[in-house]
């Protein structure tokens, strides 16, 4: 008769990796950046506005991901970076201030993001960084620009930064399968999956 696996044995430990990347990679509806239905409160509107947008899921997901690849400090500077930087953007976009490419700037940070974990590419942290930030512009005024006219901004905004910041988690969690047998190259082809669903919500933007 097999017994249970301990919670915490490494082969358990690989299962529960795999639920998560599972989940990660299931795929959602593509409904970003469009109204959320009959979700007027201000919290739960931007709460669910990332969730609802596969575009900036996988991004948001990556973030966590290349910063659990790139170890200590990145794997916390990157998760808390992208949400400072993209209250900023939202509140660009809530103000109108124009802002030309966001949805290629959002496309092509899952694109970008994407290739660094394919290629686990270890740049100083201060690169890394930027990179985020800028990315977290775009991702930010799109949520800002569509902000609920019966929301309030600041719990919209709160909202949007939380659920930001769950997603980052569930990277930095897929990102430890990196320790075990192959995950490396595990992560490495879900760096590849992202890339690819950011060249092809790239292409449909340009209607192909």
């Amino acid at each position: 008769m097999n017994r249970p696996l301990p919670l915490f044995h490494p082969d358990t430990a690989r299962c529960w990796a795999a639920s998560l990347l599972l989940a990660a990679l299931f795929p959602l509806p593509a409904m970003a950046h469009v109204a959320q239905g009959d979700i007027s409160g201000g919290f739960a509107a931007g709460f669910v506005h990332p969730i609802l947008g596969l575009d900036h899921v996988v991004a948001m997901v990556a973030v966590g991901i290349w910063g659990a690849q790139l170890g200590n400090p990145a794997a916390w500077v990157l998760p808390v970076t992208f949400p400072m930087v993209m209250a900023l953007g939202g509140a660009l976009g809530g103000l109108g201030v124009p802002l030309p490419g966001v949805e290629i700037g959002i496309a092509a940070s899952a694109i970008t993001l994407g290739a660094m974990i394919v290629m686990a590419a270890h740049p100083p942290l201060w690169g890394a960084g930027t990179l985020v930030a800028i990315f977290a512009v775009f991702h930010g005024y799109a949520h800002g620009a569509e902000l609920p006219e019966s929301a309030n901004p600041i719990s919209y905004a709160a909202g949007f930064v939380i659920a930001t910041g769950g997603l980052h988690l569930l990277g930095i969690a897929l990102g430890l399968i990196r320790r075990w047998g192959a995950g490396s190259r595990l992560l490495r082809a879900t760096g590849g999956l992202i890339a690819a669903t950011g060249a092809w919500f790239l292409l449909g933007h340009f209607g192909v």
